[in-house]
C-alpha cells in the first residue's frame, strides 16, 4: 500500500524571493506550497526591486488572507575580491597571490625569479595588516585556499595557494578570514540604509549577519528603537514597536559568546554557509544541534539555513543527502528551515518548497510517533511569567485529554510564542486583531495565526468560540465533539491579560469555559 504524502508541516519555511520567484502567480503558489516567511536578501538588488517584491507579497497575502512575514537580511561586512577581468585568474598550488590596496583591477605580474604572481584588489583595505602570517585566507566559500606569508612590504598581503586549494578567481568573490581578528563593524553604512528602508516599509524581521558579540545585536536594536517611535509604529495593544532581530551565527567568535547573543536577539539563524567555511566542516552538524538546543533553552526561535536543497536550483528533485539534512534539522528542533538560491534564482521554486514541506511533515510524523518526544514539555531557563506558566501547563492538559489543537488569543504574539516554545505536536491556532503581530508569529513552530477583530457584545467569548469551532472544522483540524485547549484572558484583545486555561469541546458553547476552568 502506498503511504499518503504529508500535506502540512509545523516547521516553518523561509523562502528567499528573487528574479526566479517574484511574479504574483509564483508568490501565490509559494504561499500555497507552504512558505510562511519571504526573505529579502539585501546583498543583491536595489530598493526599487525590493519594494516591488514587497508590494507583491503584501498584496497576494492579503488576497489569500494569510499573514505572511517578510524578513530583511542585512549583508554585513562581507569582504570580497575586487574587479577581475573575465574569465578570471587561475591560480595553482604553490603559486603566490598578493592582495594590494593600490590597484583597481587584478593583474598578473612576474616575480624576480620569473614566477607568475596573481595581484588582487580587495574591498577591505585593512586585510593587509589584520591577517597575520600563517592565517588562512579563503576565497569563494573555501573553494580557493590560501595561507598568509610573512610580510615583505607595507600595503600588501602575500599568500601561497595550499595543496588542492587552487582554482579560478573571479570578481566579487567572498573572502573568509577565520583566524584573523577583523575590525570591520558588524553593521556597515550600507546596512544602515537597508535598516532605514526596512523600518519605512515595516518589515517583520531583520537578520544581522556575521554577529560576533551581543553588543552588535544590541546596537542594532537600540538604533531600531529610535527609528520606530511609538507615535508612528507602536500599538496600544502592547506589541513591540521595533522590528525583531535575528542574529545570524556564521563566525566562530559567535560560538564563544552564544548565550549572550541569544539573550540579546529575538531569534537566531544557523547560517551554515560561512560557518562551514570559517570552522572545521566536521563540527558544523554538532554546532547546529548545540545552537538549536541553547536557543530553545532561552525560548528563542531558530532558523536553519544554507544549501538545504541546493541541487534543486537546477533539478526538480533533491539528493537523498539533502532530504536527510532537512529532516535532521526538524529532528533537531528547528522552528524554521530556509531556502536561498533554490527559490531566489532556481528553476523549480514551487516544487522546492513543496518538497521541503513534505520532508518536514514526514519527519514530524516520525517525531509524533516517538514516545520519548512526549515525556515532558521543554524546561525553559526563564519561565516564571504567568503566561509562560499557563502555556507550560497547557502542554500537560493537552496530552492528558488527547486534545486536537490548542487555541489562544495572543494579541501581541506572546502567548503564541510561549506555546510554541513548549514543543506541542498538535496545531496551535493563535488569534490577534493585529496584522503585524500575526505576521511575526510566522516564525513560530506549529503556530497558525488568524487575524480577527476581537468580538464584542454581551458574550464575546461565546462568539469567539463559535468562530474558532467553525475554523477548526473547516480546516479539518478537529471535528464536532473533539476536545481542544483554550488560553485567553478577559477582555479579549488586550495584550498581557491571559489568565485562563480551559478545556473546550468543539461545538459546545461558552459553558465549557466556565465549567472546565483550570486557572
Amino acid at each position: 500500500m502506498t503511504t499518503p504524502k504529508p500535506q502540512s508541516a509545523f516547521t516553518k519555511i523561509v523562502a528567499t524571493i528573487g528574479p526566479g520567484s517574484d511574479s504574483p502567480d509564483t508568490v501565490r503558489k509559494l504561499i500555497e506550497a507552504g512558505v510562511a516567511i519571504f526573505r529579502f536578501n539585501f546583498s543583491h538588488g536595489d530598493f526599487a526591486s525590493h519594494e516591488q517584491r514587497l508590494d507583491t507579497v503584501r498584496q497576494i497575502s492579503a488576497e489569500m488572507d494569510r499573514p505572511i512575514a517578510c524578513l530583511g537580511d542585512l549583508q554585513g561586512p562581507k569582504i570580497r575580491v575586487g574587479m577581475v577581468e573575465s574569465p578570471g585568474i587561475l591560480v595553482a598550488p604553490g603559486q603566490t597571490v598578493v592582495f594590494r590596496n593600490d590597484l583597481e583591477i587584478a593583474r598578473i605580474e612576474k616575480s624576480p625569479t620569473g614566477e607568475p604572481l596573481a595581484i588582487l584588489p580587495t574591498t577591505y583595505a585593512p586585510i593587509v595588516r589584520e591577517v597575520e602570517p600563517g592565517h588562512k585566507v579563503l576565497i569563494n566559500d573555501g573553494a580557493i585556499r590560501l595561507l598568509a606569508l610573512p610580510r615583505e612590504r607595507d600595503g600588501e598581503l602575500r599568500c601561497t595557494v595550499t595543496p588542492g586549494g587552487g582554482g579560478l578567481i573571479t570578481s566579487k568573490k567572498g573572502i573568509n578570514l577565520p583566524q584573523s581578528a577583523i575590525s570591520a563593524p558588524a553593521i556597515t553604512d550600507r546596512d544602515w540604509e537597508c535598516v532605514a528602508w526596512a523600518v519605512e516599509n515595516q518589515l517583520d524581521f531583520l537578520a544581522l549577519s556575521f554577529v560576533r558579540t551581543a553588543s552588535e545585536v544590541l546596537e542594532l536594536k537600540a538604533r531600531l528603537a529610535t527609528m520606530c517611535p511609538s507615535n508612528r509604529y507602536a500599538d496600544l495593544r502592547g506589541e513591540s514597536a521595533t522590528i525583531p532581530v535575528i542574529a545570524k551565527i556564521e563566525k566562530p567568535q559567535a560560538l564563544e559568546n552564544i548565550t549572550a547573543i541569544i539573550q540579546a536577539a529575538d531569534g537566531i539563524m544557523v547560517a551554515r554557509g560561512d560557518l562551514g567555511v570559517e570552522m572545521d566542516i566536521a563540527r558544523v552538524p554538532v554546532v547546529q544541534k548545540q545552537l538549536i538546543a541553547e536557543a530553545h533553552n532561552w525560548g528563542k526561535p531558530v532558523i536553519v539555513a544554507t544549501q538545504m536543497l541546493e541541487s534543486m536550483i537546477e533539478n526538480a528533485s533533491p539528493t537523498r543527502a539533502e532530504a536527510s539534512d532537512v529532516a535532521n534539522a526538524v529532528f533537531d528542533g528547528a522552528d524554521a528551515v530556509m531556502l536561498s538560491a533554490e527559490t531566489a534564482t532556481g528553476k523549480w521554486p514551487v516544487v522546492t518548497v513543496e518538497t521541503m514541506r513534505r520532508i518536514s511533515a514526514a519527519a514530524e510524523e516520525r517525531m509524533s510517533e516517538t514516545a520519548s518526544h512526549h515525556e515532558a514539555p521543554r524546561q525553559l531557563i526563564q519561565s516564571k511569567y504567568q503566561t509562560a506558566a499557563l502555556a507550560h501547563g497547557a502542554w500537560q492538559i493537552a496530552r492528558d485529554i488527547g486534545a486536537k489543537a490548542v487555541i489562544c488569543w495572543s494579541e501581541a504574539g506572546g502567548t503564541a510564542r510561549y506555546l510554541s516554545q513548549n514543543d506541542f505536536d498538535i496545531p496551535i491556532i493563535a488569534y490577534s486583531s493585529s496584522l503585524r503581530a500575526c505576521r511575526r508569529m510566522a516564525i513560530l513552530r506549529a503556530v497558525t495565526a488568524v487575524c480577527l477583530k476581537a468580538p464584542d457584545g454581551p458574550s464575546p467569548l461565546a462568539s469567539w468560540n463559535e468562530q474558532t469551532d467553525r475554523f477548526l472544522v473547516a480546516r479539518g483540524v478537529a471535528a464536532l465533539g473533539d476536545q481542544i485547549v483554550i488560553l485567553c484572558g478577559r477582555p479579549l484583545g488586550v495584550a498581557k491579560s491571559v489568565n485562563l486555561v480551559a478545556i473546550h469541546k468543539v461545538g459546545d458553547d461558552e459553558a465549557g469555559l466556565r465549567t472546565h476552568k483550570h486557572a
